[in-house]
């Protein structure tokens, strides 16, 4: 074999395995929480986030959820604060929720209702239920807070 051949070969290689890694460093959890929460609470789930001086409630330190409920991270209730059971008057009214239908389907789309997106609206054009994806978010983002309490 020749030089170029193993060289080409070699990096190859090393691209795939870098590439498994990037792939393993995708945490949706976090990029849930920094695309809907971090604009309040902040990117350290602290309160401080640059929204947070604009705000009449300041936001709640979210790595603390655990010591405050007195060592136990709230599972459900904070499930429940995020799909909006538990309603928080800062996250704004149900009809309307600050984050939009992102943790809510559209009143357009029943639960029981499989949505079809139009050819135009997606490239494969696959049916699915929104509540699925809506509760794949929603428990990412409970993981995330899990993770980060601070003992």
């Amino acid at each position: 074999m020749s030089k170029a051949v193993q060289l080409l070969m070699g990096a190859s290689l090393a691209l795939a395995f870098q590439g498994q890694s990037w792939a393993q460093d995708q945490d949706a959890g976090k990029i849930e929480y920094l695309s809907s929460c971090g604009a309040c609470h902040g990117a350290d789930a602290k309160g401080k986030g640059p929204m947070a001086d604009q705000l009449k409630v300041t936001p709640a330190d979210l790595t603390q959820l655990a010591k405050k409920n007195g060592g136990i991270f709230p599972v459900n209730a904070v499930y429940e604060k995020i799909d909006g059971r538990q309603e928080i008057q800062a996250h704004g009214p149900r009809d309307m929720p600050i984050w939009g239908y992102r943790y809510t389907p559209s009143p357009n789309v029943s639960s029981n209702q499989a949505f079809n997106p139009k050819p135009t609206e997606s490239y494969l054009d696959l049916s699915y239920d929104p509540e699925i994806i809506i509760r794949g978010r929603i428990l990412a983002l409970v993981d995330y807070l899990y993770r980060i309490q601070e003992k």
